[in-house]
């Protein structure tokens, strides 16, 4: 599946109109307005109608998304309908734990929305592949790690040790079923250090991007995200030296000494794809 940049990953209430402006010209790839965590009950209906507004009106530079409440709550199925005849570019579901979830929403988002599961519960991890292999409008896998830790009770760690084999399982999931995979958030965003430590950790583990919760978290995540230039250099030199007229048919080649291979041309053409597609 090709899909579009998705380094940062931005949440904003969608009650909170300055922030709904504010969303429309933030570096962000892509700005999630939300109706679930972020909204008070009380204020769920004049959020959802705010959304649709802002969805209707356009002018976004980021692609924009809306995470709608739980289908099981009194607000979801009407957060969809809501959102059912709008030109909305993604929805992202909530805890998502099985795959008749992921088709539940499918069935009703509008043609050509993405949609965006939330993995945030011990039982979805348990049905990962199932939910993962739904297909239909399914784009990425979004890991909510401030609901699946408060799940599991796991104690605090800098370093997500508690969480670090459904770090990688959500991006073997995603990886073996052509999707995106995006990490979760990071809640103290005044600490720029260990942000910056946390986005390189989910880069590590093989995420696309990560989901924010300021907007002064945006360029780190961007920068984090993104190939540097030390490996859009090694790219470049793979792609060359398989382009070489001693190269065609080979499976395997010498670059400065190292043993490169096909797989090692794919990867390095990704990079190249990124580089070009992310500013």
């Amino acid at each position: 599946m090709k899909s579009k940049p998705a380094r940062s990953v931005l949440y904003l209430p969608a009650s909170n109109a300055r922030a709904i402006e504010k969303a429309r010209t933030l570096a962000c790839d892509v700005a999630i307005l939300d109706l679930e965590d972020a909204v008070a009950p009380e204020a769920k209906i004049e959020a959802r109608a705010a959304a649709v507004a802002a969805v209707r009106s356009g002018g976004f530079g980021p692609r924009l998304g809306v995470r709608i409440n739980a289908l099981d709550t009194e607000w979801g199925s009407d957060d969809l309908a809501a959102l059912s005849d709008t030109p909305i570019d993604l929805i992202v579901a909530p805890k998502v734990e099985d795959a008749d979830t992921v088709r539940a929403h499918s069935s009703q988002i509008p043609s050509g929305t993405a949609l965006w599961a939330m993995v945030e519960t011990p039982r979805a991890l348990f049905a990962l592949n199932d939910i993962a292999a739904s297909g239909g409008p399914l784009e990425a896998l979004m890991l909510g790690t401030n609901d699946l830790a408060t799940m599991l009770r796991t104690g605090p760690s800098p370093d997500r040790e508690p969480l670090k084999p459904w770090l990688a399982l959500t991006v073997a999931m995603a990886r073996a079923h052509g999707l995106m995979a995006i990490d979760g958030v990071f809640n103290r965003f005044a600490d720029s250090e260990a942000f910056a430590a946390e986005c390189a950790q989910g880069r590590l583990y093989g995420f696309d991007g990560k989901s924010l919760i300021h907007p002064s978290q945006i360029d780190g995540a961007n920068a984090a995200f993104a190939p540097t230039e030390a490996e859009i250099t090694n790219a470049r030199a793979i792609v060359a030296a398989f382009n070489a007229p001693d190269a065609v048919g080979r499976g395997a080649i010498q670059i400065e000494g190292q043993m490169v291979e096909r797989l090692h041309l794919a990867a390095a053409e990704r990079v190249l794809a990124q580089a070009t597609t992310n500013p």
